[in-house]
């Protein structure tokens, strides 16, 4: 016989399989109870970082050579994606993941994390000249925009008092700058005093981008408050720069009161385009969306409302006696009627001892026949951009808008500043432009998971005009909060803290403090498992 059948173990659970096939390899077995985890820190959404930072190659960006420089901000900008702390706290916290050990971060302090800041600034210009070449192409589009952020202490020599986008009026703040690809992947930031107006940081910024990164051709994308008069006749001047903004209310309301734009052209179309002696060279695209002009309308009356309410209650009070005097009188309406922007629709008489007020229906119907309305402006060629294209590039201005909004609020938290030296704020944001640039990758490999859109080329073949709608995909997954296969669908920070479940533990043998220890990392689930692979594609 050359087989013999000892026994039949098809019967027994697959785990006790395993233990006879491990002993008859004469493996030495010992009970799990034997073990002790002596250490968990959290791994996975570390690894997911470090994942894309490697797919990425921003290690080398950033250096070319392995240096303990590199390696804490590597780290910072790892931490400030995870989870944003001042710099002290980012020393304590880096040691309840597997983050300090990777990089051997155990002696770090913040003297430390301070200078790598200052090495991170040195180099700012190269990093910046290499995102850029990247992500930037000749006669392609650029996408720039200012916002503000407050400090906390007056010591900062850019600390100033501008206009505050933050609503703290009693702050001290500093602007800055961001430049992005069309998609607004972000290449380089720029910081500037806190009363710097933001139209005066447009030329330098285009000056930057032909001397410094070597982009010679460039159509500018900016809003209306950004790209003024002033500005466009500074890049007139200068060959190959081109750009597309938007006409301010009280031009288009010229336009509609000289006849150049009538009403009319918007019967059975969204999109008209134009041309204007007062914008030679130019094309105009004027555009009219009616649930926009509902939406104003709306808006407006309730802020009418609202104001309305609070004057009668001043009225009121000047009536019974209780509130006397122009002075005093005036400062009490000019507090309401400022608070929300309406003091243009209406009149208002004072005396020392009487108040009257009366909204202005001429000025209200001149607003209202705008509601809906917004005119495209550039210089670019019909040949070169059709005039849809063209809206849709202005749009794509809310991709640095949500930049902002990762970058001072929802997940990045640049704001409150609490650096004293104007270069470590300035390195400050630029770690934050870093972290945020890794986080725009991993929110483009993520998007099958999370509540963002797939269906991206929809958006060249839409109603440029019309309200953005989502495929219905994206909606199923909105409504659903499920995927196609029955998984939670997840937003970025969900999913960060998702992984975050997967730890590395430290283990020993039970009652030996000196034995060797091991570690043993969480087997992802396959949910966690795909989100990793699609890190894994990022190119």
């Amino acid at each position: 016989m050359r087989k013999e059948t000892v026994g039949n173990l098809s019967h027994l659970p697959l785990p006790i399989i395993d233990l006879i096939r491990r002993a008859l390899r004469e493996e030495t077995l010992i009970p799990v109870d034997q073990f002790e985890v002596v250490r968990s820190v959290a791994h996975g959404d570390v690894h997911a970082v470090l994942t894309t930072i490697d797919r990425l190659g921003l290690e080398r960006v950033l250096s070319t050579r392995r240096c303990p420089e590199a390696a804490v901000v590597t780290a910072l900008i790892a931490a400030r994606v995870i989870a944003p702390h001042t710099k002290l706290a980012t020393t304590r916290w880096w040691h309840t993941r597997t983050l300090a050990d990777d990089f051997g971060l155990q002696a770090v302090s913040e003297d430390d994390v301070y200078a790598a800041m200052d090495w991170l600034l040195d180099r700012q210009d190269a990093i910046e000249r290499t995102l850029a070449g990247g992500h930037l192409a000749q006669g392609g589009l650029v996408l720039y925009d200012v916002s503000s952020s407050y400090f906390e202490g007056t010591k900062c020599p850019l600390a100033k008092r501008g206009y505050n986008r933050d609503g703290k009026r009693d702050k001290l703040q500093v602007n800055y700058g961001l430049v992005t690809n069309s998609a607004g992947c972000p290449v380089a930031v720029s910081v500037f005093e806190g009363n710097v107006a933001d139209t005066t940081t447009l030329v330098p910024q285009v000056q930057r981008l032909r001397e410094r990164f070597g982009i010679r051709d460039v159509v500018i994308v900016g809003d209306r408050g950004m790209i003024a008069q002033t500005s466009i006749d500074t890049l007139k001047t200068v060959d190959g720069v081109a750009w597309i903004t938007a006409l301010k209310s009280a031009q288009i309301r010229t336009l509609l009161t000289g006849g150049a734009l009538q009403l009319g052209l918007f019967d059975d179309r969204n999109l008209v385009e134009l041309t204007h002696p007062d914008y030679p060279g130019e094309r105009l695209m004027a555009c009219r969306n009616p649930e926009l002009g509902t939406v104003r309308a709306h808006k407006r009356q309730d802020l009418l409302a609202a104001t309305t309410a609070a004057l009668e209650k001043i009225q009121r009070r000047v009536a019974g006696g209780r509130l006397r005097g122009r002075a005093e009188i005036g400062l009490r309406v000019g507090r309401v009627i400022n608070q929300y922007k309406v003091a243009k629709h209406f009149r208002v008489t004072i005396t020392d001892a009487t108040f009257t007020f009366a909204i202005r229906t001429d000025r209200v119907a001149t607003e209202a026949a705008l509601d809906g309305i917004y005119v495209i402006r550039t210089n670019v060629a019909a040949a070169k951009l059709s005039a849809a294209a063209a809206v849709r590039h202005y749009k794509a201005l809310s991709q640095v808008g949500r930049a902002f909004r990762s970058l001072k609020t929802i997940d990045l938290h640049v704001r409150p500043i609490h650096h004293r030296l104007a270069d470590r704020v300035r390195s400050h944001i630029f770690l934050c432009m870093l972290a945020y640039y890794v986080e725009w990758h991993m929110r483009e490999a993520w998007r099958p998971l999370l509540f963002a859109d797939e269906d991206q080329r929809a958006k060249a073949r839409r109603d440029p005009v019309a309200p953005a709608r989502r495929s219905a995909a994206a909606e199923e997954k909105a409504v659903t909060h499920r995927l196609a296969d029955g998984t939670m669908v997840h937003s970025f920070r969900t999913l960060l803290q998702d992984l975050s479940t997967i730890v590395r533990n430290a283990c020993r043998v039970r009652g030996h403090e000196d034995a060797p220890t091991f570690t043993v990392t969480t087997t992802p689930s396959p949910e966690q498992r795909r989100a990793f692979a699609l890190l894994k594609r990022i190119a």
